[in-house]
């Protein structure tokens, strides 16, 4: 039987206590979040360290993004509402990072041409994805899922089914972003 090279580093990853939470354990409001630490790019930068979720406990309320893929029309409009309200959600004392299985210099390039003013993680092997339940295996892809993070690093928001056809899933979310004040 022939196995994919990814599939079975992944599967010796998992099986050497590398990987997080799994499927069945689907994170829940009032879970501490999974920490990760994924390679992240704005607009000007590439960090290839990356950036560590906890890193910004005890700062800001955190917002993941998760998405399906850059350039791509639903994606942009999702990013685009993340970068026109970036302001409000700042006022609101809230940091927003955008993840996808995108290589970091594709955020790059495309964080740069939407003047996206936030970080773009690069999950490139969705293993954050799946941790948070925001992988769609059908299709390789990270679904478009949200998550708030309160400063003491727990969930305490979850939009499994983000739509961006319409301001309702962004409204409800700055509602819960608004009732961590």
């Amino acid at each position: 039987m022939f196995f994919p090279r990814r599939f079975l580093v992944s599967l010796l990853f998992l099986c050497a206590g590398g990987g997080v939470a799994s499927a069945s354990a689907q994170p829940k409001v009032g879970d501490p979040a999974p920490d990760f630490t994924l390679p992240a790019a704005t607009r000007d930068t590439i960090l290839m360290s990356g950036i560590r979720l906890s890193d910004s406990f005890g700062k800001a309320a955190v917002i993941l993004a998760f998405y399906p893929a850059d350039w791509s029309g639903g994606c942009t409009k999702e990013m685009c509402t993340m970068r026109d309200s970036f302001e409000e959600l700042a006022t609101l004392q809230a940091v927003v990072y955008g993840i996808s299985g995108d290589y970091v210099y594709s955020h790059r390039e495309w964080a740069k041409h939407l003047s996206i003013p936030f970080m773009l993680l690069s999950d490139h092997d969705h293993t954050v994805a799946r941790a948070y339940a925001s992988y769609n295996p059908d299709r390789g892809y990270n679904r478009r899922t949200v998550y708030l993070i309160d400063r003491e690093g727990n969930i305490v928001y979850i939009d499994l089914n983000y739509r961006v056809d319409t301001q309702d899933s962004f409204n409800k979310l700055t509602e819960a972003l608004k009732a961590l004040r």
